[in-house]
């Protein structure tokens, strides 16, 4: 029997898992595919996370330290487990670099993909070049400066488009991505705090900020930076007659009627897609994907973080859309679930 649980994926989950499991008093191995820690946060240049408002890079950043810097975590980066034998109490994992790695129990943390805006060619993505997306308008937040990308002026309007990749039966996303209204409007504070002569529009079909975000995001962002909130069903994003700006179509849903207005950059609110290799984590785990393609959970309520394989546990968006403080949640409570097995197996062999 092993006393090392196995953590594979290193974003916010992962690192709250692999922290959970030093606490208590065992040792991790942590898998990473890419060549850094810290998962789509770090990877992505996200700017100020939701709700804490505080830099991603200082925040994940002191996540990322914590597992590195202790002699109970052993890190591989740049690696995959590419097969997983054995069972609760004496798995071993074979990486991409031929080493082999036991655990007695193991913790999947491997994220989401963004969706692709590609799949939305009417909106503009890969067409216009000052269309694009939450994360790469997170890069520009960070970077201390609101530009159009296509001859770097300042922008007098800005539009955010919601649900962008979400609640869409054409393109096969049939779900609510959860923390895009919340993001969305605090990069519309963010952009005014930066640029304060950019008005900011924000397009919606519905606004989903919620809990205690309704009121810290939706009506701050409203009454304080005056971000205007539209209603509506777009159509389509095209080139407006001067060459330079965006229009925006679409109906009005409100008072029922078509509108067109110009903006300088267009913002789409990327959802958030299953893991694009879920299919081979599933194959190589031995494990079940719901419907939609997320990780399957095992019964909830006496298995919590379960998945359909005994000894394997789950937290974070490889379950389904979610927030970093919820992601972070949920990889202790694995950790708790893991490091747990590993007593009951300690009492049988007693």
């Amino acid at each position: 029997m092993q006393n090392t649980v196995l953590v594979v994926g290193g974003g916010p989950a992962g690192l709250s898992a692999c922290a959970g499991v030093i606490g208590a008093g065992r040792n991790v191995v942590l898998v990473e595919k890419e060549d850094r820690l810290g998962g789509a946060p770090i990877l992505s240049g996200y700017a100020k996370l939701v709700p804490s408002g505080e830099w991603a890079k200082d925040a994940i950043g002191r996540m990322v330290k914590h597992v590195e810097d202790s002699p109970a975590a052993k890190v591989y980066k740049s690696t995959r487990v590419v097969s997983l034998d054995g069972g609760p109490g004496n798995f071993t994992a074979t990486l991409s670099n031929g080493e082999k790695v036991s655990a007695g129990s193991v913790v999947l943390t491997t994220g989401f993909t963004h969706f692709d805006s590609i799949n939305k060619p009417e909106w503009g993505f890969g067409t216009f070049e000052d269309v694009m997306t939450t994360t790469q308008m997170e890069q520009m937040v960070a970077s201390g400066k609101i530009a159009c990308p296509s001859d770097g002026r300042v922008p007098e309007r800005v539009c955010i488009l919601l649900c962008v990749g979400s609640r869409d039966r054409q393109i096969g996303r049939e779900w609510c991505s959860k923390i895009c209204c919340t993001v969305s409007t605090n990069l519309a504070m963010e952009i005014k705090e930066i640029s304060p002569q950019t008005d900011v529009f924000i397009y919606y079909m519905d606004i989903r900020t919620f809990g205690l975000y309704e009121d810290k995001f939706y009506w701050k962002s409203q009454e304080e930076f005056k971000t205007k909130f539209v209603k509506a069903r777009i159509a389509e994003v095209t080139r407006a007659p001067d060459g330079k700006r965006l229009l925006v179509k679409g109906e009005d849903t409100l008072v029922k009627r078509p509108i067109v207005i110009p903006f300088d950059i267009v913002v789409h609110a990327i959802g958030m897609d299953p893991n694009l290799e879920n299919t081979e984590i599933a194959r190589v785990f031995g494990i079940g994907l719901e419907k939609h393609g997320f990780i399957d959970r095992a019964e909830h309520y006496t298995n919590t973080c379960g998945t359909t394989r005994r000894g394997i546990y789950v937290a974070g968006a490889a379950l389904g859309p979610e927030t970093i403080d919820d992601s972070i949640s949920q990889g202790q409570a694995a950790a708790s679930r893991a490091v747990a097995d590993l007593y009951a197996l300690v009492q049988k062999t007693a």
